[in-house]
């Protein structure tokens, strides 16, 4: 079976802002096109991503005037990012340790060619998106003895998973682990 690469998922056709633009202008740029996030550039390298969280979080609730706010000043950064011939899989797990729902995707020389989002990664792999429903029950509701799901290392199901480390595995894996 072929694997399923980045480039291979990622949607293109970013919808880009310059740093020093308003927050307002941000805004309506997300109205306007129906998305959740504008990357960030200086000159034409992207520096960080503006997501309606940091709108809510960083110019709204403290009353600040998104006329006058850059997005140089409220922008979450530094970017994370991967290359498109990364595996989606990985990509998966970055986006579940750095918790972050967007990823953009930028060529070798730090060209931006697309994003990933967590619903692109559900569309191409739903036993991806069971592992990332599981890590946030386990954040949620603390460790337990065992739970069922998809092993985060051989990508079989398991009604025996137990954490270790970071990860959820299954026994075989974890007697792996441990050897």
């Amino acid at each position: 079976m072929k694997e399923v690469r980045v480039g291979d998922v990622m949607r293109k056709g970013v919808i880009t802002l310059p740093q020093d633009a308003a927050v307002k202008d941000a805004a309506e740029t997300l109205k306007k096109n129906a998305i959740g996030s504008i990357i960030v550039l200086h000159k034409s390298e992207p520096v960080g991503i503006l997501t309606e969280r940091d709108l809510v979080f960083k110019v709204m609730a403290p009353g600040k005037d998104p006329k006058k706010v850059k997005l140089k000043q409220v922008m979450s950064s530094p970017l994370k990012a991967v290359g498109p011939e990364v595996d989606i899989e990985d990509a998966a797990k970055m986006m579940r340790d750095e918790r972050i729902k967007r990823l953009p995707v930028v060529s070798n020389k730090g060209k931006l060619i697309g994003i990933l989002s967590e619903t692109d990664v559900v569309r191409v792999s739903p036993a991806l998106f069971d592992i990332i429903r599981e890590r946030n029950t386990i954040e949620r509701f603390g460790k337990a003895e065992e739970f069922t799901g998809i092993c985060e290392e051989c990508f079989n199901y398991s009604e025996s998973l137990r954490k270790v480390g970071k990860k959820l595995v299954c026994e075989d894996c974890e007697e792996e682990t441990e050897a």
